[in-house]
């Protein structure tokens, strides 16, 4: 029999919080290698750690994080019953974008957490996730705008999976007309776990 879950998740997170394989690795507190369930049916997937992230090395403890609580709460899940992380594992200084380089570096770690976890549906959180996501399974990426709330299948190995990006929780603390948009791709999200 080969590991479990919980076995092959926890070595990834260990291997993960000793990772030197960008500079961001000498510059973290913590590196957040994500949280929640591991049987999860649904995956979010952010853009990298900010500074409370970094702090308590857990995914989206600040503002953006109980906007997001708000959310899975208001569709009725809560964060035991998803998986949280982002595509960067380490903080970016001063909370910049995180740069192509780092995405290389550190994408394949989201890769493997997709492989053990296998969900049927990820959610990306922001462009550089939504990127990064829609790419790697063979779609065109294009504005969140344009996109955010559309449904993408994916064939995998563990058979299919749906993207469903849309916008970053923190964008709706600065744009508030964002925050209904969101809510709006929260409800279709709902409806989609439902067929699941």
């Amino acid at each position: 029999m080969g590991m479990g879950k919980e076995e092959l998740m926890k070595k990834l997170e260990e291997r993960i919080r000793n990772c030197q394989k960008c500079p961001l690795g000498q510059l973290r507190t913590n590196a957040v290698p994500g949280a929640g369930s591991y049987d999860a049916k649904v995956m979010f997937v952010g853009e990298a750690p900010g500074y409370w992230e970094d702090q308590r090395g857990l995914p989206f403890v600040g503002r953006a994080g109980k906007v997001l609580d708000e959310l899975l709460a208001e569709i009725g899940l809560s964060r035991d019953e998803v998986y949280i992380t982002n595509v960067v594992k380490c903080r970016p200084p001063g909370n910049r974008d995180p740069t192509e380089e780092e995405i290389k570096a550190c994408a394949p770690y989201l890769d493997r957490q997709i492989d053990i976890i296998r969900p049927k549906v990820i959610v990306p959180l922001g462009r550089h996730s939504m990127r990064y996501l829609l790419e790697k399974f063979g779609f065109k990426a294009e504005p969140i705008s344009k996109i955010h709330g559309k449904t993408f299948r994916a064939r995998t190995l563990f058979g299919e999976i749906v993207i469903m990006p849309t916008y970053h929780p923190a964008a709706a603390l600065y744009k508030p007309q964002l925050l209904e948009a969101i809510r709006e791709d929260f409800r279709k999200l709902k409806t989609l776990l439902e067929e699941k």
